[in-house]
């Protein structure tokens, strides 16, 4: 029989993810069974649970993909070259939310309201969301400090700002999957417009 590479069991994994994923945006968290992602996917039962032992372990991998890129996005972002704003952090993170929602098909602004519902409720999965949410609020820092170094804000101690930055994220998908009007771009036009100081 032959050996299977890693890279066709990760691939694999990623599948038996993807339609979990679209299950859990159309029926939520709780009514998602292993059944419903099984077939979802196509494979057999023995296969899914071979990279799934049971649905805790889907909906803590579903919560880890949903938020674990927004890190690395601000990373870029307090490396890249010219001077760093916070509104230019904030476009990229808005730019990945669109990008995930379309690669998707919609589901990854439902997935990640159902994950931080689900954090309320379920310890291992709110250490999950901790873990990714602390991630984002220390590159966020980074953003901050290269802007400070930059002199596109003003120099002190950002943990208050960065939190409330990190905050901005989850008011855009909340609102988007409530409001048509609402687009990434405007949303940090909007931020940038606040953050202006008056002219004259």
């Amino acid at each position: 029989m032959p050996k299977v590479s890693a890279e066709y069991r990760a691939a694999r994994r990623e599948e038996v993810l993807d339609a979990a994923v679209r299950c859990v945006a159309r029926e939520g968290f709780h009514k998602t069974t292993m059944a419903h992602v099984i077939a979802e996917s196509g494979l057999s039962a023995g296969a899914v649970y071979g990279y799934f032992k049971g649905k805790s372990e889907l909906i803590h991998a579903i919560s880890a993909r949903a938020l674990s890129g927004f890190a690395e996005v601000l990373e870029a972002v307090a490396v890249a070259p010219g001077p760093i704003t916070p509104a230019l952090g904030l476009r990229a993170i808005m730019s990945e939310v669109e990008r995930m929602s379309a690669v998707s098909g919609g589901a990854f602004p439902k997935v990640v309201v159902h994950a931080w519902s689900e954090a309320a409720r379920d310890p291992e999965v709110r250490e999950v969301v901790r873990t990714n949410v602390d991630k984002v609020h220390r590159a966020w820092l980074d953003v901050l400090a290269r802007a400070e170094a930059d002199g596109t804000i003003a120099p002190g101690d950002h943990t208050a700002s960065a939190r409330a930055l990190v905050g901005l994220m989850p008011g855009f998908v909340v609102q988007g999957l409530l409001l048509d009007e609402i687009d990434g771009a405007s949303y940090v036009d909007g931020f940038e417009a606040l953050t202006r100081p008056p002219a004259g």
